[in-house]
């Protein structure tokens, strides 16, 4: 019988996985270039491949040392299942989250909060960065068209319960920026420093408020 891994991590979409030659894809992944990445947002779940019945045979010589997919573990993203008697998570100052741009204005980035900690909210909540809470220095300085890009994925701290309709998030810790980025040109890009990411395919680099490490 296959068993599962006991300690599931949380996937957001477009999130790197692992490589084809260590897992099979399963539900809510998908293969890009041998690597797996995720499709949706929900819980990692790894489940090992069953095991052939029988004692395990004693090899004299090494024939083969590939292995093949039906004894590699199996990984898949799970959306969280709800709960009727479980109460909505609701951010808290001091919470660290993880939202989606949604978009861009001159002086703040207006978000969805998908993540609170290490929970998957039941429904999104809307966020604001403001331009003097991207970053803890030269704050003048700060563009906002230069930090975020809509549909950006960004780590960022609670700072205020803001109004009733957004809450106040503030990206001024080293670790918090953005954790994943698209390119214009529709390619997922790598950080290669703290203010840029670069597109793998064109080679252009842009402007981002990058979370650590890079």
């Amino acid at each position: 019988m296959a068993t599962t891994s006991s300690s599931p991590s949380m996937a957001i979409p477009g999130q790197f996985l692992g490589p084809v030659s260590k897992f099979q894809p399963g539900p809510g992944t998908h293969i890009h270039e041998s690597n797996l990445y995720a499709s949706l947002l929900g819980v990692v779940n790894i489940a090992q491949p069953a095991k052939a019945p029988g004692p395990a045979k004693r090899l004299n010589k090494i024939i083969n040392t590939q292995t093949s997919p039906a004894e590699l573990p199996t990984i898949s993203v799970l959306r969280a299942a709800g709960s009727s008697d479980k109460r909505e998570v609701l951010p808290e100052v001091g919470n660290v989250v993880l939202c989606r741009v949604i978009r861009i204005m001159p002086r703040q980035a207006v978000v969805a909060i998908l993540i609170c900690g290490d929970t998957v909210l039941e429904a999104e909540w809307q966020g604001l960065i403001r331009v003097q809470d991207v970053r803890a220095t030269e704050k003048d300085r700060v563009k906002i068209y230069d930090s975020f890009r809509p549909g950006d994925i960004v780590r960022a701290e609670v700072i205020s319960l803001g109004d009733q309709a957004s809450y106040y998030l503030s990206t001024a810790r080293n670790e918090l920026g953005v954790i994943m980025a698209t390119s214009e040109a529709g390619n997922t890009m790598y950080p290669v420093n703290w203010k840029e990411y670069k597109d793998p395919e064109t080679g252009l680099s842009e402007p981002r408020k990058v979370a650590k490490p890079y």
